[in-house]
Formats: C-alpha cells, sequence, structure tokens
C-alpha cells in the first residue's frame, strides 16, 4: 500500500476524533467568522470543519514522514527526478 494511502487513512481517522471532540464542545450555530455570526446550515459547518481538520492532520502526517526519510534519501530524489525526465 503506497505511504500517500496510509497518510490519508491515518489523517481520516484522527479528523473523525478531533470533530467529535470539537463539536462536542462548540455549537455550530455560534460561530462567528470574522466578526459576525456564520449563518450556514449545521452540516455545511460540520463538514467544513470535518475536511479542515482532515487538511491540517494529513499535511501533519506528510511532514513527519517526510522527516522520517534518511538525509540520504531526500538529497538524492532531485537527481532521481532528473535522470526520469531524460
Amino acid at each position: 500500500m503506497p505511504i500517500w494511502i496510509k497518510l490519508l487513512m491515518s489523517s481520516f481517522f484522527t479528523a473523525i476524533l478531533a470533530e467529535i471532540v470539537f463539536f462536542a464542545v462548540i455549537d455550530p450555530q455560534l460561530l462567528y467568522l470574522f466578526g459576525k455570526p456564520v449563518s450556514w446550515s449545521p452540516i455545511v459547518i460540520y463538514s467544513g470543519g470535518f475536511f479542515m481538520f482532515w487538511a491540517l492532520t494529513a499535511l501533519t502526517a506528510a511532514l513527519v514522514a517526510l522527516m522520517l526519510k534518511p538525509a540520504e534519501e531526500v538529497n538524492r530524489e532531485p537527481e532521481l527526478r532528473a535522470r526520469h525526465a531524460r
């Protein structure tokens, strides 16, 4: 299984937990955006919140995966891409 699928799946489950915890404490109809009350339906707010949490946790997982690579492998990648382009 490719690493990006593993990252997206782990961040998906983390986003589910974040969504549950966040909206257990915060009422979506009491949210403010730029100083004005949000007038969207709760399902839109829940969906937007989920995708925001998913994007943030996916970015975090991708950065951790990048930092786990050895320096030699990271430094070799531009050279390998240049060979494949030829």
